[in-house]
């Protein structure tokens, strides 16, 4: 890789080297890269969804075993999930990045080549953004922008007592990766010539490191004529994200342990580190699975549904938020203890 100091470019020289050959997918993009904004036009009957999600170095991820070009792809791939977990679907994202000396234009490449394989493969243009000096490392901040029909955007705050709730995928299998990564840098530590183990744990690896947005389970639902009542995407944890759900709905829920769906490589993962599977499954985060809620009547649809799994229902909110045991009689409070972005540590 080249060591072509970023100063040497200026800030709109390294904007034209990163965006350069963008062309804009989308109608509602009247105007992308290369003036003071964006332009952006949406039809009358469309509601607009904006999100923001900002990823620090050393708080959020680590460059030792992140690589730029994945570390790219997954920050553009979270804020299309957040769209997703609206009922929407993304168009557009603006790009910003706080960047320090020790960075070079190539390693800006390398990440604006992940950002653009993400929005080339979900269909998003790239329409502006701002990079500045940093004295903390890397900050990347991206806001997308999205679209629902009139009306059809999801919230949280729509569940009922007796609707279904469903989850898609497997969950804890990002946590138990970024733990394999965790060990292999401890590993690693003062050794040149040492070469990570992941053999047989590359699915857990690849979901800590390339995350998905489910796309095809919004898809899914809209041709399936079913339109969840409540939904949100797992990035804290699916305990925390069922407690938002809940709250914002004024409602309780029961969510049976032996339904929560973990694949045999966390769980591999899980026995060799001593860990307790099912709190990585209730709280690990990072998954970017769609935690949604469902009409009763609905159930004959859903179940026809691949990847997706009904793992609980919701009840009064006076019955409060349990965790049932797989003896089906046991109830544990449902806690959230998944990641919090404000905690020191």
């Amino acid at each position: 890789m080249g060591q072509t100091e970023i100063s040497s470019l200026g800030e709109f020289g390294l904007i034209d080297r990163l965006t350069g050959g963008l062309v804009p997918k989308h109608h509602s993009t009247s105007l992308g890269v290369g003036d003071d904004a964006a332009v952006l036009e949406y039809p009358a009957e469309t509601d607009i969804l904006v999100t923001t999600d900002m990823l620090l170095e050393n708080v959020h991820f680590d460059l030792t075993y992140v690589p730029l070009k994945h570390l790219g792809y997954k920050a553009a791939v979270v804020n299309f999930s957040d769209i997703y977990a609206m009922n929407g679907v993304p168009r557009q994202i603006t790009v910003s990045l706080g960047v320090s000396k020790r960075f070079t234009v190539e390693h800006m490449e390398e990440l604006y080549a992940g950002i653009r394989l993400a929005c080339e493969i979900y269909g998003v243009d790239i329409i502006g953004g701002d990079t500045c000096a940093s004295h903390q490392g890397l900050v990347i901040s991206i806001t997308c922008i999205g679209e629902a029909g009139r009306g059809n955007a999801v919230r949280r705050s729509g569940a009922k007592p007796t609707d279904i709730i469903c989850v898609s995928g497997d969950l804890g299998a990002a946590y138990m990766g970024l733990q394999l990564l965790e060990r292999e840098k401890i590993a690693s530590a003062g050794r040149k010539d040492f070469e990570p183990d992941f053999a047989g744990k590359e699915y857990i690896v690849e979901r800590q490191l390339k995350p998905e947005a489910r796309r095809d389970v919004v898809e899914a639902l809209a041709k399936a004529g079913i339109k969840p009542t409540s939904m949100m995407d797992i990035s804290d944890g699916l305990s925390s994200e069922l407690l938002h759900i809940c709250k914002q709905s004024g409602v309780g829920c029961r969510v049976y342990e032996e339904r929560i769906p973990i694949d045999y490589q966390t769980a591999l993962m899980a026995e060799e580190l001593n860990m307790n599977l099912v709190t990585a499954a209730l709280n690990g985060g990072e998954d970017y699975e769609l935690l949604f809620t469902i009409p009763l009547s609905a159930h004959d649809k859903i179940s026809e549904l691949p990847g997706v799994r009904e793992i609980g229902y919701i009840t009064e909110e006076s019955k409060g938020c349990a965790l049932v045991g797989r003896d089906g009689q046991s109830e544990i409070p449902l806690r959230a203890q998944g990641w919090n972005p404000l905690a020191e540590n």
